[in-house]
């Protein structure tokens, strides 16, 4: 009985994986990949891509058709290579190489072989193409530019990579992903997805017809249309002014964080990176280690603040309560401290100043004194330089931010810890770090980091995330871009403040560019500007520096402007400013004559300095 009854369950065992097995290999096929299989082949349709709209509306990316060479390997056969090479026009080095990474990608599955081609190419080889077994032509759509400015803002699309490939499964060899820009970040809306037809093939590598009567086939689905933040003329007017010069401007619309302009100069036309072209021209833009016109300095260049940095600082002691509106200090013509250390202001000697006036006059010794006093108030200067610090990265000074931006650079706002790695063996005090109280020293900060400052400025003590987009087909954007961000600073200490960055325009350091009827609150500064040149430290002519915000009583738009060896805040970056400001609320140029400055004004000359060996002008 007992050996009938292990023989029964080892017969149930044995019908109980049969059937299993059996299920698997015949009926249940869910988990199996077509492509496993040799006889089957698939053909992928791709969708268009996404449209990219401006804030008004104006279409800046759609589609242009192209065509791509796709190679099997494992279906070539042999065939006249210099007659396809001279149709496809390259060399036979290239079919070589080209053929064998296909090959080493996969024999049985579709790899490009030659990319994008143009209509009137597709209509030459269409018809010869059936001599030549194992190469089809499949086609697809590239980004077709709308404008010619904005490069760095919408980025561009090239083909996937080794490592893409082998950490996302979703793309095959020679396909597009997005590179930079609005590209690179909404990838995955833009892209759509693409369908697939997998085909049946007999012994003789003859199509059969739909695998399995086309049940994985799948339909492509749309890339979504996305509109974003930006002006498309704000943005190409400040090119434009940013022509023959070197840096960045950011423009953000303060109540929303939604930036209306990110400038990076030398730019390039998108358009550049499109076709067959587009390797070529990739090579010799990013080859030109001189003006780098791929390095977006609108988020990626550090540079000290200079000046504009004093308002923060003027804020900061508000809030401390180590000055008040009303308190002075009398500079001659500098400022004091240490061991007979000096630090010079252009203030005239004896000037009196409270903080309005300090503010439209600049005056380095009131910032630099009222930063001394910040620090001071605390016991140890370990904890009001950490106290400081807080208040400076409340404005998002010091990080990345948070953005939806590609790439970025997070600054520098010095805390304790910097100066004790700094000065293991020396016990540091407010006056060693002095020049922080006039946005030297050791802060560094991006044009976008200035710009969402000025814009919690504006706002009176608050900012909205900087964001680039502003719409996917009717979803909503993420809360975050519409969540505000309080800074440390009370509301009530703002009117004072942003009364003398109106002073700068009335009566101060921008007076020249102001502008009929918009009353503009600003801050010009001039940063010094080091480089090594033979291995030597070497100081090379100050960037030229400016933030606003206009109109006063009602802020629509705030804007950091850096012009690198620019000399100083009122020559190059105030009056940009001021255009950029008028363009935006008026749509038009009143401004004719600084319009006309700035369109002709060229620093070439001054950037080709380090190589010319021509002295720098360096301001006293």
């Amino acid at each position: 009985m007992r050996k009938l009854l292990l023989a029964a369950i080892i017969i149930i065992i044995a019908i109980v994986y049969i059937g299993r097995l059996s299920y698997l290999q015949l009926i249940d096929s869910s988990n199996k990949n077509p492509l496993e299989d040799t006889a089957i082949k698939a053909v992928y349709d791709y969708p268009e891509r996404g449209y990219i709209y401006d804030r008004n509306g104006d279409l800046l990316v759609s589609n242009q058709p192209a065509y791509d060479i796709m190679v099997i390997p494992k279906d070539v056969k042999p065939l006249d290579t210099l007659e396809f090479c001279n149709l496809l026009n390259i060399t036979k080095e290239d079919f070589i190489k080209k053929y064998n990474k296909a090959r080493v990608y996969s024999p049985r599955l579709p790899s490009v072989f030659v990319p994008q081609l143009s209509k009137s190419e597709y209509a030459t080889l269409q018809e010869k193409m059936r001599k030549y077994e194992g190469f089809y032509i499949q086609k697809r759509s590239l980004r077709h530019y709308q404008t010619s400015s904005g490069a760095n803002v919408l980025g561009y699309i090239s083909e996937v990579n080794e490592y893409e490939l082998k950490s996302n499964p979703y793309y095959q060899a020679g396909e597009l992903i997005g590179r930079n820009g609005v590209e690179k970040v909404y990838e995955e809306t833009l892209r759509g997805r693409k369908g697939v037809k997998f085909i049946q093939k007999d012994r003789f590598n003859r199509d059969l017809g739909p695998y399995k009567d086309g049940l994985y086939d799948t339909l492509p689905v749309q890339g979504k249309d996305i509109t974003i933040t930006i002006d498309k003329t704000l943005q190409a007017y400040g090119e434009q002014l940013m022509i023959n010069k070197r840096g960045g401007i950011v423009a953000i619309e303060p109540k929303t964080g939604e930036i209306l302009a990110m400038i990076s100069a030398p730019s390039y036309d998108p358009a550049l990176l499109v076709g067959r072209e587009r390797s070529k021209n990739y090579s010799r833009l990013y080859l030109d280690s001189i003006a780098n016109p791929l390095y977006d300095r609108s988020i990626l260049a550090e540079y000290p603040p200079g000046s504009p940095f004093k308002i923060l600082n003027g804020l900061i002691g508000l809030e401390e309560g180590v000055i008040d509106e009303h308190t002075t200090i009398r500079c001659y013509h500098g400022y004091r401290y240490g061991r007979n250390r000096f630090m010079a202001c252009h203030c005239v000697s004896g000037t009196l100043n409270e903080l309005q006036s300090a503010t439209y006059r600049s005056c380095n010794a009131y910032f630099a004194d009222a930063y001394k006093k910040i620090i001071e108030k605390y016991p140890t200067p370990e904890e009001g330089l950490q106290a400081w610090t807080n208040h400076a990265k409340s404005f998002g000074l010091g990080n990345y931010l948070g953005n939806d931006l590609s790439t970025g650079r997070a600054g520098r706002v010095p805390d304790s810890l910097t100066y004790n790695r700094a000065y293991p063996d020396f016990q540091w005090r407010a006056e060693t770090t002095i020049s922080n109280g006039i946005g030297q020293g050791e802060i560094l900060t991006t044009p976008i980091q200035l710009a969402n400052m000025t814009a919690a400025i504006a706002n009176r003590g608050y900012y909205y995330t900087p964001h680039i987009i502003k719409n996917i087909e009717g979803t909503p954007i993420d809360e975050k871009f519409t969540t505000p961000n309080q800074t440390t600073i009370s509301k009530r200490h703002f009117d004072d403040v942003v009364l003398g960055m109106w002073d700068v325009y009335k009566r101060g350091t921008a007076r020249f560019v102001q502008v009929d009827s918009i009353n503009i609150a600003g801050k010009t500064g001039t940063a010094e500007n080091f480089t090594k040149i033979d291995g030597k430290r070497q100081q090379l002519t100050d960037h030229s520096i400016f933030i606003a915000f206009a109109p006063v009583e009602n802020p629509k738009i705030a804007l950091a402007v850096f012009v690198e060896n620019g000399y100083w805040g009122s020559r190059y970056a105030a009056p940009i400013a001021s255009l950029m400001v008028e363009k935006y609320l008026r749509g038009k140029i009143t401004r004719t004559d600084l319009e006309k400055r700035m369109l002709e004004g060229s620093l070439a000359d001054e950037y080709a300095k380090p190589l010319s060996g021509e002295p720098f002008e360096i301001n006293q």
